[in-house]
């Protein structure tokens, strides 16, 4: 996804939320937050990719401050909101064994974002409201009916917290008979979720658990690991989880590659690139 014109002042807003919580040193947060100025003003153009910004941006912001993980807090908390509501989410799924109930429920994960919506939303509100709502693009029977022809997933996993909610949507699709594998980043990168986070979770224990090889926001095929395009390259299938993979993705040369993003539209930005409203929960199949 290309930028737009409101992408300018969230880049800073996010610098500033990832500033305070890496550092307290307020000289270093002003010679920093120049520096990243100095990137919007030079990279923000019609043509530019959202996701490299932010990439740089907060690249920057860790290895100036000296801090490889500012949103360690937030993401904990993150785990803390996903595992509190896990019983109610349970209890939904219980009444409504189906895969776009289980869809419905990852993607409200998605809800759980401090980069998007910044460190103060109420995500548990948010998350209980968004299980209430439709899925306004909804492109499950497609992928239904394609899981019913596929023989292995990659799934995009997108923000700490998150992931709790994903994994019941994976243990859903092992229904299915698939070979299901889930990226994550290598290293922190504001709360998207890593490797370790997946360990922490148990994530592997219903899926094949790699890496992107690389810190940045979403996916950037230029910035993946040999390794993880190989693996990629192969699916059958992708699940693209979030706006950061949304964004990336849709730099991407797919081929006939079946891509489907799943993602709560958090942005105008994004809600008007999709053609949804902001809030709208979301399965498309690109």
């Amino acid at each position: 996804m290309k930028v737009y014109y409101e992408c300018a002042p969230c880049f800073l807003r996010q610098a500033k939320e990832a500033l305070d919580l890496a550092t307290s040193d307020e000289s270093l947060k002003m010679n920093v937050m120049r520096e990243i100025i100095e990137v919007v003003y030079s990279d923000f153009n019609p043509d530019a990719s959202s996701n490299e910004i932010g990439t740089k941006i907060h690249r920057n912001i860790k290895d100036k401050t000296r801090n490889e993980d500012p949103f360690i807090l937030q993401k904990r908390r993150g785990n803390k909101i996903a595992l509190k509501l896990l019983p109610e989410i349970r209890k939904i799924l219980n009444e409504n064994d189906n895969l776009e109930t289980y869809v419905k429920a990852a993607i409200v994960g998605n809800i759980i974002d401090f980069g998007a919506l910044g460190v103060d939303f109420d995500t548990e509100k948010g998350i209980i409201e968004a299980m209430e709502k439709d899925i306004a693009l909804n492109h499950v029977p497609q992928l239904e009916e394609e899981l019913k022809h596929a023989k292995n997933i990659i799934y995009l996993a997108d923000n700490n917290g998150e992931i709790v909610f994903d994994k019941l949507l994976i243990e859903k699709l092992k229904e299915y008979g698939l070979d299901v594998t889930v990226a994550l980043k290598e290293k922190p990168i504001i709360n998207d979720a890593t490797v370790e986070d997946a360990f922490q979770i148990g994530l592997d224990e219903v899926a094949k658990i790699v890496s992107t090889g690389t810190d940045s926001v979403g996916i950037i095929y230029g910035d993946i690991s040999e390794e993880f395009k190989a693996i990629f390259d192969d699916a059958d299938l992708v699940i693209s989880k979030g706006l950061g993979n949304y964004e990336g993705i849709t730099e991407m040369e797919l081929g006939n590659k079946s891509v489907f993003c799943m993602l709560n539209a958090k942005c105008g930005p994004t809600a008007r690139d999709i053609g949804v409203n902001v809030g709208d929960n979301v399965v498309l199949k690109l």
